[in-house]
């Protein structure tokens, strides 16, 4: 028996051994394990010939590097600011106010553009419609006269496209664009395009020297060579007579667009320039009747000119103002008339300047209103407010320098009265300008 025993004794003490050996092995394979992880090869070193395994981060840490390297958008503060319109998640480039003061288009690299409702700027929400751009984005977005519609430009198509808005029962609108966009006939990047306020005519101008004015079927009725060596901007005026361009030359040059009778298209002519400059400029803008102009110039100068002339006897629009803009000598800059010509906004890098045309002084600064350069600057249909958009929001400023002027004005004004009803009316504008100035902190004792 005991030599029947002796056998199973030896397996069964194998065995034991070899689980003991496999435990400890195991063992010392985690523990190698937890050392490569804690030191884990940080310093440099390898296993086996090969560089630590980087794929071992998680998704989650990925997901958290992603959403740290996201954009932040670009805070602003200021006691005049009114409204910041904050719906579109790409930087905006273009900006345009409805003829009927109700609405504020803007376009965006998000592909999309977005219709605001004026009358929300001052309340606490902001709404506004969204209407896509298939397969490409809008870098200019302007109304047509009626409101019922607007055109782009797309920045891949290099063309434009037309959208028609209708109404919803809800009060909402449908955008549906049109099934075909203009033929393509520009050759250079372009910087601006716009509706003729008749509904006669758009204009398109390239940064070349061409400008292009097409009737709505998307045919070319005319081209204009500018012969400044290049274009900066170019615009159409208020009353829809003129199309006006500046580059490379020191003066804006200005052509009247002729329509017959019936409506028919019949010539561009040459009306007048304005020449005082003594460098190129960089733009130009019209007052709301288009009796006024104003310029800034890479001379460091701004200046506002009388264009209520008698061109077609070869009179010259008249110097009114000439004022200090030393940033435009340094870099590119935009500008906007208010609608009655009292205040010029001029906007450099992120920063706008405002000031009265009246003494040529300025009267307001705000610092880095954006956090990308300012790309579009425009008053409101009522001068009251200054939208700039340069990021991925539209700002609106209060323009205090306009109450100003109208103050100033209105006092003058009652000075002169000869009738009671007059002086009634004019004391009570000035009135208002004062409550306005009041209620923003800006009524100058």
């Amino acid at each position: 028996m005991e030599l029947l025993q002796m056998p199973e004794l030896m397996g069964l003490s194998l065995l034991l051994g070899l689980l003991a050996l496999m435990a400890t092995a195991a063992v010392a394979r985690g523990w190698l394990r937890a050392e490569e992880e804690t030191c884990g090869g940080s310093a440099g070193q390898k296993a086996n010939g090969f560089p630590p395994d980087k794929s071992l981060k998680s998704k989650k840490q990925k997901q958290q590097r992603i959403r740290k390297e996201k954009p932040q958008q670009h805070n602003f503060t200021h006691r005049l600011l009114a409204a910041a319109l904050k719906s579109h998640s790409g930087n905006i480039s273009c900006m345009d106010f409805s003829s009927n003061g109700k609405y504020l288009a803007t376009c965006a690299d998000d592909r999309t553009i977005r219709i605001w409702s004026t009358k929300d700027f001052l309340h606490r929400e902001h709404r506004s419609m969204r209407a896509n751009v298939e397969l490409d984005h809008a870098i200019l977005v302007r109304f047509s006269p009626d409101c019922r519609a607007f055109i782009v430009w797309l920045a891949n198509g290099d063309t434009l496209r037309v959208f028609k808005m209708t109404k919803r029962e809800d009060g909402g609108y449908i955008f549906t664009a049109t099934p075909e966009d203009f033929p393509k006939r520009h050759k250079a990047p372009i910087v601006n395009i716009g509706i003729a306020d008749t509904g006669k005519f758009i204009m398109t101008a390239s940064s070349d020297t061409t400008i292009l004015i097409w009737n709505l079927k998307g045919q070319v009725l005319s081209t204009i060579n500018t012969n400044q060596m290049n274009n900066t901007y170019a615009a159409i005026s208020p009353c829809s007579r003129f199309v006006a361009s500046c580059g490379f030359t020191p003066d804006v040059k200005v052509w009247e667009v002729c329509f017959g009778k019936k409506g028919e298209f019949q010539e561009v002519v040459r009306a007048f320039e304005l020449k005082g400059h003594s460098a190129a400029v960089h733009f130009f803008a019209f007052s709301n009747d288009s009796r006024r102009m104003a310029s800034v110039s890479k001379d460091g100068t701004w200046k506002l000119w009388d264009t209520d002339v008698e061109y077609k006897k070869q009179q010259d629009p008249y110097l009114l103002r000439t004022g200090r803009f030393e940033e435009a000598s340094t870099m590119s800059c935009r500008l906007a008339l208010s609608p009655d010509a009292q205040v010029l906004a001029l906007a450099s890098g992120s920063s706008i300047h405002l000031y009265n045309t009246r003494r040529g002084e300025k009267e307001e600064c705000f610092e880095q209103v954006h956090g990308e350069y300012i790309t579009d600057l425009s008053f409101d249909i009522t001068g009251r407010l200054l939208a700039s958009c340069g990021d991925r929001a539209v700002r609106l400023l209060h323009n205090t320098p306009g109450y100003r002027a109208v103050v100033e004005e209105m006092q003058g004004l009652l000075k002169r009265a000869s009738n009671e009803s007059t002086r009634q009316r004019l004391q009570q504008q000035l009135t208002q300008a004062q409550e306005a100035l009041k209620s923003l902190g800006a009524l100058k004792k």
